[in-house]
């Protein structure tokens, strides 16, 4: 039986493009693990994929992740099948312009063939504890980054 395991999100930027951040705190039983990052020139979509994407690739086995993000881009890719409509038009949307981000979708698809994960779509900024925490690491990472 996998372990299961929690997982918040959140990707910061500063400009959209420029400057972000991204930040995920993993949580196993009364473990926790906190992981960031940071990149010079990006966007809000490719860091909330990126704390996704090194959240999951940090595990040393293959896991039950339920993982929460405020992110829709991510949550209904998954949740509303965006990913299975991309793959069948060859990573097009429905528009036919060229699915963004591509690289890191793949990426993270990968993963979920790894893993066991299910995605939560959580309101950012509101009453949740732990979606605020992230959302302050991910600003952190970013403002760390743009110092360093």
């Amino acid at each position: 039986m996998q372990k299961r395991v929690t997982i918040y999100t959140d990707g910061s930027c500063s400009g959209n493009p420029g400057p972000g951040g991204w930040a995920a705190i993993l949580m196993f039983g009364e473990h926790e693990r906190v992981i960031t990052g940071y990149e010079k020139q990006t966007t809000n979509n490719r860091m909330e994929l990126a704390a996704v994407i090194e959240a999951l690739a940090v595990m040393k086995e293959p896991v039950h992740a339920r993982v929460h993000t405020d992110s829709a881009y991510i949550a209904n890719a998954f949740n509303q099948n965006w990913i299975e409509d991309w793959l069948r038009r060859g990573w097009k949307t429905s528009n036919k312009k060229p699915v963004k981000n591509r690289d890191l979708w793949e990426r993270l698809i990968e993963l979920t063939k790894t893993h066991t994960v299910e995605f939560v779509k959580v309101k950012g900024h509101t009453d949740d504890d732990i979606n605020n925490r992230v959302d302050g690491l991910a600003v952190m990472a970013l403002e760390d980054g743009r110092r360093g």
